[in-house]
């Protein structure tokens, strides 16, 4: 008999992680989510949960010997998957206008903590005879984004990060993609309209439709879509899947919307 995947989730308790959290659980494995504190009330139930920073390395450290711990009764004892898929917004303006301590945060949310999970999560599953690290990316990391520069920035580099530990790693049997969200329909998307409404003076709607115009298929995605994309990636069917970066996004063909044509 198969022993279930052991699986750590950055971010679980909202938006595309939780989305992972659910879906990794309906496929037998066992998850655990790492989330700020006070948002164990909405994991997914079933999740183990330590409220953490991830950003921070003295509390990625304790993350990591909880959840590796053969003892902790909170914990995997061992390690097969990671997805390390926290990430924030940043701030939205032209370049000119951005505060350096906004870019900081983003860049800290957004590539140190994976940088500081990867590196704990690697000798774990070399120990393992090999698994699988997902690195959650979008497809502002690949096209840019007008007037969301820290945030691109910071997604380029999950690129450039993921595509170096599959070289790395692929010999030990760790496979490292990147996936590449596109407009995710959820609060966290309403809340980047909602600013670049601010910082435009385009209404909210206009700008909403603007962003599923851009996309061929003219939709927005949803979290689930992406947690499909983990889990397969994680699974034996896609053991000679590396170094990739895969967008689901309904075929985006441009991240300007309608102010900047």
């Amino acid at each position: 008999m198969t022993e279930p995947q052991r699986v750590l989730i950055t971010g679980g308790a909202s938006g595309i992680g939780y989305a992972m959290a659910i879906a990794f659980l309906e496929a037998g494995a066992r998850v655990h989510v790492a989330d700020l504190p006070g948002t164990e009330e909405r994991v997914p139930e079933g999740c183990g949960f330590a409220g953490v920073d991830v950003s921070d390395p003295t509390e990625v450290d304790s993350l990591f010997r909880a959840v590796l711990s053969p003892t902790d009764s909170k914990g995997l004892g061992g390690l097969d998957v990671l997805c390390a898929n926290v990430g924030v917004a940043g701030p939205t303006g032209p370049i000119e206008d951005l505060d350096a301590a906004d870019w900081d945060q983003t860049m800290a949310v957004n590539v140190r903590s994976a940088f500081l999970c990867c590196r704990r999560a690697v000798p774990a599953l070399r120990k393992a005879g090999g698994g699988s690290i997902l690195l959650t990316s979008s497809t502002a990391g690949i096209s840019g984004f007008p007037m969301r520069t820290p945030y691109a920035a910071s997604k380029f580099a999950i690129v450039g990060l993921g595509n170096t530990l599959a070289m790395e790693c692929g010999e030990f049997g760790i496979r490292t993609n990147v996936l590449c969200p596109g407009s995710v329909d959820g609060e966290r998307m309403q809340r980047v309209i909602e600013a670049e409404a601010e910082a435009t003076g385009i209404s909210a709607v206009d700008l909403r439709n603007a962003y599923a115009k851009q996309v061929s298929m003219r939709t927005f995605v949803e979290g689930r879509d992406i947690a499909a994309m983990a889990v397969f990636l994680s699974s034996p069917e896609a053991r000679y899947v590396n170094g990739q970066t895969i967008s689901v996004d309904g075929g985006l063909e441009t991240l300007r919307t309608i102010w900047r044509t």
